[in-house]
C-alpha cells in the first residue's frame, strides 16, 4: 500500500538524479577547457621568474593554475614586455601579408599566431639571466648558498609590497596578480642597479592601485598647536609670527608645533597626499591613546609613525633609534598610504612615484594623520582627494 502511494515519486527522482548527472559532468568539461598558448606561456614565465627571484613565491598561485589570466590579458602582457626588453620606443609597421589569411588565422587561433616573436624574446631573456651567477643578494654575515644560484634579492620593500599584492588578491581586492608579475619583471631587470629596485611605485598599476585609497583629510584645528595658523577651509597650514589664544584641551599639540587631521582609521586601506616645505616638516600618523602635549619625543615608542625633515637635508624615519634616509630621496609632495589590517604605513615621492619608507606594526587602536612644520613663508598643504593622477602608462610608468 505505502509502495503504491509513493510510485508517484519515482518518476521524479528518477530524473532529478540524471540532471545531476549531466550537471556533474558539465562541470567536469568546464574545468576541463584546453587553456591557450598565451595562457599556458605566462604560466611557464612565472615558473622561471619564481627560479630567478629570491623569494617571489607569489608567482606560485599562477604556474599552478590558481590564478589564470583571460587570453586577451595574456596576450597585451606578452606584446608589452617583449617591447619593454627589446627597448622598443615605436610600433614596428607589420611587413606586407595575406591580410585574408591573417584574419582567418587570428579568429581560429584567438589571436595567439602573432605571439611567436614576442614570445622568443622574453624567454631569450628569462634564459640569459639563468645563466649569469647571481646577480645580486643583500649585505649579510651569512655564508653563500651551495653553490651560487642565478637569482635577483628583490629588497625588503619589494617583498612588502609582493606580500600585500597577495593578501589583497586573496581578499578578492585584485582581480589578478598582474601587478605582481610587472613588478618582479622589472626587479630582475635592474638587478645590476639595486638602488633601482625601491622605485616599486612606478607601475601604473600599483601606483593606481594606492591612488584608489584615496580619502578628503582635513586638519582639526581644535587640535593645532596655537602657533600654527590654519586656513579656512582646513587643508594648509603654516606658523605664524605670533601665538594666538587657544583653549587648552587634551587633543591639542602645545608643545611641538604640529596639528592631527579630523578623521581617523582603525580599519581599511586610506592614502593622502601633501605639499610639503623645503626646509622643515613631519608627517605620519600619531595613535589615539598617544599624549600630545609637551616636548616628549614623537616617536614609535610614544605613538607617532612619522617621517621628519630637518634644515632641508636631514630626513629619517623617527623610529627608535631613528632610521635616516638618503638626502637623495628627499620629496616634495609626499604620498601616505595606510593599509590597516597588514600593519603598514607606507610614504611614497608622489613626483617620482617612488618609495620612501614603511613602517610595519600590528595595529590595535585608530590612527589619526597628523602634520607637523615651522616655516613662515611657505603652506603646508593637503592635496584634495580628486587630485590624484593617475598613471596612463601602458607598461613600465615613463613619467620620469
Amino acid at each position: 500500500m505505502m509502495k503504491d502511494c509513493l510510485q508517484f515519486l519515482i518518476e521524479p527522482a528518477k530524473k532529478l538524479k540524471i540532471r545531476l548527472k549531466e550537471s556533474r559532468k558539465q562541470v567536469r568539461l568546464e574545468k576541463k577547457v584546453p587553456l591557450v598558448e598565451s595562457q599556458l606561456f605566462i604560466m611557464e614565465l612565472a615558473r622561471e621568474l619564481n627560479k630567478i627571484c629570491q623569494r617571489s613565491t607569489i608567482l606560485g598561485h599562477i604556474w599552478t593554475s590558481e590564478d589564470i589570466w583571460p587570453p586577451s590579458v595574456c596576450r597585451d602582457f606578452i606584446v608589452e614586455w617583449a617591447a619593454v626588453l627589446e627597448k622598443r620606443v615605436q610600433y614596428e609597421r607589420p611587413e606586407k601579408k595575406d591580410w585574408r589569411g591573417h584574419l582567418l588565422c587570428m579568429l581560429e587561433a584567438g589571436g595567439e599566431c602573432e605571439m611567436g616573436p614576442h614570445k622568443r624574446v622574453i624567454m631569450d631573456w628569462t634564459r640569459e639571466m639563468k645563466s649569469r651567477p647571481q646577480l645580486y643578494k643583500p649585505h649579510t654575515t651569512l655564508p653563500p648558498p651551495l653553490p651560487l644560484q642565478p637569482s635577483v634579492w628583490p629588497g625588503e620593500p619589494v617583498l612588502m609590497m609582493l606580500d600585500d599584492l597577495e593578501f589583497q588578491w586573496k581578499r578578492g581586492r585584485l582581480p589578478n596578480l598582474l601587478p605582481a608579475m610587472e613588478l618582479v619583471i622589472l626587479v630582475v631587470l635592474n638587478a645590476d642597479s639595486p638602488v633601482k629596485v625601491w622605485n616599486i611605485s612606478s607601475f601604473s598599476t600599483v601606483w593606481n592601485w594606492i591612488c584608489e585609497a584615496a580619502d578628503d583629510v582635513s586638519l582639526d584645528p581644535d587640535s593645532a598647536n596655537p602657533d600654527l595658523l590654519i586656513s579656512a577651509d582646513e587643508k594648509r597650514m603654516r606658523c605664524g609670527l605670533e601665538r594666538r589664544d587657544a583653549p587648552r584641551c587634551q587633543r591639542r599639540f602645545d608643545g611641538w608645533w604640529c596639528a592631527a587631521a579630523q578623521e581617523g582609521y582603525a580599519s581599511g586601506r586610506h592614502y593622502w597626499e601633501v605639499e610639503v616645505g623645503e626646509r622643515d616638516w613631519r608627517l605620519g600618523a600619531v595613535k589615539a591613546s598617544a599624549v600630545r602635549q609637551g616636548f616628549r619625543s614623537l616617536n614609535t615608542d610614544t605613538g607617532y609613525l612619522t617621517l621628519r625633515l630637518e634644515r632641508g637635508s636631514d630626513l629619517k624615519a623617527l623610529t627608535v633609534p631613528a632610521t635616516p634616509l638618503s638626502q637623495s630621496l628627499v620629496p616634495r609632495k609626499v604620498g601616505v598610504f595606510l593599509d590597516y589590517e597588514q600593519g603598514q604605513l607606507s610614504f611614497y615621492d608622489v613626483e617620482k612615484r617612488s618609495h620612501l619608507y614603511t613602517f610595519n606594526e600590528k595595529f590595535t587602536e585608530e590612527l589619526i594623520p597628523v602634520f607637523g612644520t615651522v616655516e613662515v613663508v611657505k603652506d603646508l598643504v593637503i592635496r584634495p582627494a580628486d587630485l590624484r593622477q593617475p598613471c596612463l602608462c601602458p607598461g613600465p610608468c615613463l613619467w620620469n
